[in-house]
């Protein structure tokens, strides 16, 4: 089968359009032609770190096709159906939270083939109302961003959610979920032309990220939740505009690990900083359920053929895309 390699360098350049075998389907397993994947800073993270002695990879985390093989003991799944891949690993209860969650494509292979095998646990039934690009990047940034709003942050109607630095997979989901729930939604972005496709996708305000916070509009302030993926960089701006007892929900760190605040800042006016990362299967039922019941579509900012994987990747280096990139395999 064609499929993305990653082997013998660090980062990008490790990346090979190439061919291996294709994968059987083990007991409790079945094997999936995929139509359409989608890529995540997440692969860009484990490339990065990756050595030329490290064992090759297909990456990717996030993929659409069709069962064309099922593994002794599947019962629920058979040949034909149209599935959505469930990129974590091993984590079936949402209250069973695992030091570290696996997901597929890394350390085991991922979607950037033509076909893959996975637990049967970890293919759901496809939405029927998206379209194979669509489906193929909601998994791993929809997951994400529903756990960070609902599971962990707790958001409610009519609240008021700030997301710094739209543009990526799981703030996009972010904006259209918080939207599709009755929140206020605030986004921040230092490029103006994706602060504009905000409101256009149900912002009520976007605001550049390096400007005076306190313009946020008087009958949307203060802020209730702080949807957190840049750390160090933007962390300090928080606290002008959260309420007390506002909740702070991190699930990355693109601008660096270590974070410098004064403890008061967060005691005295009782802020919840709240951690989260994936999400469990129960959580992607439900994230799916929710996607279905509102018929929420992806922002798919581009698509690629497999061949051009690289060229996607560099898109998404650069921080061009708006939404998730797809990658098409034919």
């Amino acid at each position: 089968m064609s499929a993305i390699i990653h082997s013998g360098h660090s980062g990008l350049e490790g990346l090979q359009y190439s061919t291996c075998a294709v994968p059987e389907a083990e007991p409790g397993h079945v094997l999936v032609k995929l139509h359409s994947a989608g890529l995540n800073h997440r692969d860009l993270f484990i490339m990065s770190d990756r050595t030329p002695q490290d064992t090759p990879l297909i990456p990717g985390s996030d993929g659409a096709g069709i069962v064309v093989e099922v593994g002794e003991g599947v019962q629920h799944l058979f040949v034909g159906d149209q599935v959505i891949i469930h990129p974590t690993l091993g984590w079936e209860h949402t209250a069973d939270v695992p030091v570290v969650p696996g997901i597929v494509g890394g350390p085991s292979d991922g979607t950037l083939a033509q076909y893959t095998a996975l637990p049967a646990g970890n293919v759901l039934p496809k939405p029927a109302h998206l379209s194979w690009s669509e489906a193929g990047v909601l998994s791993l940034s929809a997951l994400t961003a529903y756990r960070a709003l609902f599971t962990r942050g707790g958001l409610k109607s009519g609240e008021h959610i700030l997301i710094p630095g739209i543009g990526g997979g799981v703030a996009t989901y972010a904006l259209l979920m918080a939207a599709a729930a009755g929140a206020k939604v605030t986004v921040t972005s230092r490029s103006e032309a994706k602060r504009a496709e905000a409101l256009r996708l149900g912002a009520d305000q976007a605001l550049d990220s390096h400007a005076d916070w306190s313009n946020i509009k008087s009958d949307l302030a203060p802020v209730d939740i702080v949807l957190d993926s840049i750390g160090q960089a933007m962390f300090s701006k928080y606290e002008s505009v959260i309420r007390p007892g506002g909740r702070i929900v991190m699930f990355g760190a693109s601008s660096g690990d270590d974070l410098h605040l004064p403890i008061r800042s967060i005691f005295f006016p009782q802020i919840s900083l709240i951690g989260t990362s994936m999400g469990s299967r129960e959580e992607f039922v439900q994230m799916l359920e929710w996607v279905e019941k509102y018929q929420i579509h992806p922002v798919v900012d581009s698509i690629y053929s497999l061949q051009n994987t690289s060229q996607a990747f560099e898109r998404m280096e650069k921080g061009e895309q708006f939404g998730n990139i797809a990658i098409q395999i034919n």
